[in-house]
């Protein structure tokens, strides 16, 4: 009879520590890299690197804080990287042409907010799923960058006030952190401190019963896509003052990215749901990646692999060991 009580428990203890493992797995993956180039590239540990390393995935975070309240509200953006790259030609070329720094940046974040409100108010109201529309968007944006620019950099008559942006430090601390570190904790209150932030993860969850409740869905998937437009922007107002220049295919790389840290953060800490803390684990994951490989003089291909094959390895772990489906 005692085995007989003793084996339910012992198969809760190995339930209870199976969810624990796939629960934190990414966070682990984190640290089991992060020691490997420790170990095997040179100068991994500088302190000057690890803040470049930060420095570096700044942009990308706040990307891919913005795509989280999306992706939270059950929405993908697949504009994020074109809206990016058109901030950075706008508020470089208004700059450039003699534009006031407040009019130039207010220019730019409108246009992440405009691209994100299209995106919202067309996928709700006419009903086609986020994931063309946005698809459809990132061309438009796209268009309109190389229409603007004529597939030109865009160089000169920046002003030191704009450039401190993304070249600045505030006490030792680079500027482009700082940013992020505001964007990912206003971020973080909002998602599990309001009721706004309860009604977005409602919805994302399930759409029908959201609506039966009385939360206005429709309203909710909209500012989850304004969220994410806006974050694109800023992050390629950010990009741009670093770079001291507006590139038109400086948001390129956004997309993926952005789209690889939030799905790995919903393989951790809240797993199955977009949460900031879990985006952050993913933005500097990649970043670490990214950054040994680097260090190891390997070509940029292979961290495209490498971090294909950690994201889905991830993901696939949680998946099993949870039994859920994203999305």
């Amino acid at each position: 009879m005692a085995n007989l009580t003793a084996q339910p428990k012992l198969e809760n203890k190995r339930t209870e520590y199976g969810q624990l493992l796939s629960q934190y797995a990414t966070i682990g993956a984190l640290l089991l890299v992060f020691i490997i180039f420790s170990v095997i590239a040179e100068r991994f540990l500088d302190a000057s690197n690890l803040i470049n390393v930060v420095r570096q995935v700044s942009t990308l975070a706040i990307v891919a804080f913005g795509l989280t309240i999306a992706m939270a509200a059950g929405d993908f953006d697949l504009s994020v990287g074109s809206v990016a790259g058109l901030a950075g030609v706008i508020v470089t070329g208004l700059l450039a042409n003699g534009t006031s720094l407040f009019l130039a940046l207010l220019a730019a974040i409108v246009a992440g907010i405009a691209f994100g409100l299209l995106n919202g108010v067309v996928s709700t109201r006419i009903g086609i799923p986020s994931i063309i529309v946005t698809l459809g968007s990132s061309s438009v944006a796209t268009g309109i960058i190389f229409m603007y620019t004529e597939g030109r950099a865009i160089y000169g008559g920046l002003p030191d006030s704009f450039t401190v942006l993304g070249r600045g430090n505030v006490a030792g601390i680079p500027t482009p952190i700082i940013i992020m570190l505001i964007i990912g904790l206003a971020v973080y209150l909002l998602l599990n401190k309001t009721t706004a932030g309860r009604y977005i993860y409602a919805v994302g969850g399930n759409a029908v019963a959201a609506k039966l409740s009385g939360i206005n869905t429709l309203k909710y998937r909209t500012l989850g896509l304004i969220f994410s437009g806006t974050g694109a922007a800023i992050a390629g107002v950010v990009l741009a003052a670093r770079l001291g220049s507006g590139q038109p295919t400086a948001g390129a790389s956004f997309l993926l990215d952005s789209m690889a840290a939030v799905f790995l953060g919903m393989t951790t800490i809240k797993v199955g749901q977009p949460n900031v803390v879990g985006t952050i684990v993913g933005v500097i994951l990649i970043g670490v990646i990214n950054n040994g490989l680097n260090l190891m003089g390997l070509p940029f291909y292979i961290q495209d692999i490498a971090k294909g094959i950690i994201m889905v390895g991830a993901i696939a772990f949680a998946a099993r060991k949870n039994e859920l489906k994203f999305f």
